[in-house]
C-alpha cells in the first residue's frame, strides 16, 4: 500500500519537526543536557508506537540525557498531541542515534591518514 507509506512518511516528518522543537524549547528536565537532534522518527503502521532516534552532542552524560528523555516522554507526548491533530498520539520510544558521532569519528580518521596536500 504505497498510499499508506506516503502518509506514514508525512507523519514521521511532522513528528520529527515537532519533537525537535518540543525537546529544544519546552523541555525543562535538568538531566537532559547537550545538543539534542531528532534525526528520525519511525511510527508503526497502527500509529501506536513511535521510535524517536536522537543524536546527543556535548552532553554531560549521554545515559542520563537519554533516561531524562524517557522519563519526560509523557509530557513530550502530550505536547505532541496538542500540536499534531491525529486521533491517536503514539507512545514514544527514544533510541540513541550515533550515526552523526560515527561520521565525525570516520572523518577524523580519514583526515589523519590522508596525505597532506602541501607536502
Amino acid at each position: 500500500m504505497p498510499e499508506n507509506q506516503t502518509r506514514l512518511g508525512r507523519i514521521n516528518e511532522q513528528y520529527r519537526k515537532e519533537l525537535s522543537v518540543i525537546i529544544d524549547q519546552n523541555l525543562k528536565n535538568p538531566n537532559v543536557t547537550g545538543m539534542i537532534s531528532v534525526t528520525k522518527v519511525k511510527v508503526t503502521n497502527d500509529l501506536k508506537y513511535a521510535k524517536v532516534y536522537v543524536s546527543i552532542l556535548n552532553s554531560k552524560n549521554i545515559k542520563d540525557t537519554l533516561a531524562g528523555l524517557k522519563k519526560s516522554s509523557g509530557y513530550i507526548r502530550s505536547e505532541l498531541a496538542r500540536r499534531v491533530n491525529l486521533r491517536n498520539t503514539p507512545e514514544l520510544i527514544f533510541e540513541l542515534d550515533d550515526s552523526i558521532e560515527y561520521g565525525t569519528k570516520i572523518d577524523a580518521i580519514l583526515k589523519e591518514i590522508m596525505p597532506k596536500k602541501e607536502e
